[in-house]
């Protein structure tokens, strides 16, 4: 396993693993027995860095989630797993009540708010501080100052480390972290984001916004990321649901002109290195221009073991161009 620091602070920076283990099905459609075993095979390959949300996974069931960071918590307490595993969590789209969703009825990003679901995550994980806590999902109705000023409280009681902000808009994070900074406070230093190997159409409508997805690395996001090289992307779906090794599955969302082409040179690359396209794509990704963290979710130790021997693959310069050029 590699490892990078996230963070800048030398009192809440961490060191983690550059794969992330994503636990959002953990304790609904991935069960126990299943979810121990990746996450033990996970941290025996070295693994540090796993995720998860106040609201995983209330869909499965139609409740509002936390049976991800429940499991987590009973797996922590049978393996004896303490602060050397960084556990990332996130609040503001737990729906309040069952039935409902974050489209409709999200708890938001109230200081109230903020503080009264952290405790709770803080309970189900059964940790004293929460490593790193994002911001899950925009909240317009709430001024962006509670908000920040919600989060830092937090920071400086100590019960979380570092913040992080996911699915907002780029001008929506640099407004956070310029009001945080203005006033002397700890703001966000990790994005969790959609980022994978093909592009997606800026056109195809969004539940969250009105101007498309908010949730995916595009250019005004990506050219942000390159001029704060002291903030951390973590790329969620990197793999989009296997759909790199069954192109039948992609979904609409991916249909742009250039797409035959860069999965033409995705299989090319893979057939001269002697891996899977999978396994292309988690390199790319952590070799790129903005380097990335991959967070996977996975069903099965298989499919674990696959990304783990992304992790030392490297890509030759001519490689990754190739990639990069293809249309």
């Amino acid at each position: 396993m590699r490892y990078r620091t996230i963070g800048t602070d030398p009192a809440t920076r961490r060191e983690v693993s550059v794969l992330s283990l994503g636990a959002m099905l953990f304790g609904t459609a991935t069960d126990e027995a299943t979810s121990y075993a990746i996450l033990d095979r996970y941290v025996e390959a070295g693994g540090t860095f796993i995720d998860t949300s106040d609201n995983y996974a209330f869909w499965q069931n139609g409740g509002q989630g936390g049976e991800s960071e429940e499991l987590l918590g009973r797996w922590r307490r049978s393996r004896g797993i303490g602060g050397e595993v960084v556990i990332a969590t996130k609040l503001g789209a737990r729906p309040l009540a069952p039935g409902t969703s974050y489209l409709d009825n999200a708890e938001g990003l109230s200081a109230k708010v903020i503080r009264e679901s952290a405790e709770r995550s803080r309970e189900r994980l059964g940790v004293e501080k929460l490593d790193l806590l994002y911001a899950h999902i925009e909240d317009r109705t709430v001024p962006l100052e509670e908000t920040v000023q919600g989060f830092a409280e937090l920071v400086a009681e100590g019960t979380v480390g570092l913040l992080g902000g996911s699915n907002h808009r780029a001008w929506r994070v640099e407004r956070a972290r310029s009001l945080a900074a203005a006033a002397g406070l700890p703001g966000y230093e990790v994005l969790q984001y959609h980022r994978s190997y093909l592009a997606r159409r800026p056109d195809v409508p969004s539940d969250l916004d009105p101007d498309g997805d908010v949730g995916w690395v595009g250019p005004d996001l990506a050219s942000y990321l390159r001029a704060e090289p002291q903030l951390t992307l973590v790329a969620y779906s990197p793999l989009l649901k296997g759909a790199y090794a069954k192109p039948e599955r992609l979904a609409e969302d991916y249909a742009l002109p250039s797409t035959p082409a860069r999965l033409a040179a995705l299989r090319e690359v893979a057939d001269e290195i002697g891996a899977t396209v999978n396994q292309v794509v988690l390199a790319w990704l952590l070799g790129g221009d903005v380097p990335a963290i991959p967070l996977v979710g996975f069903s099965s130790v298989a499919q674990l073991e696959e990304s783990l021997a992304a992790v030392d693959l490297e890509l030759t310069a001519e490689q990754r161009t190739r990639l990069d050029t293809a249309r």
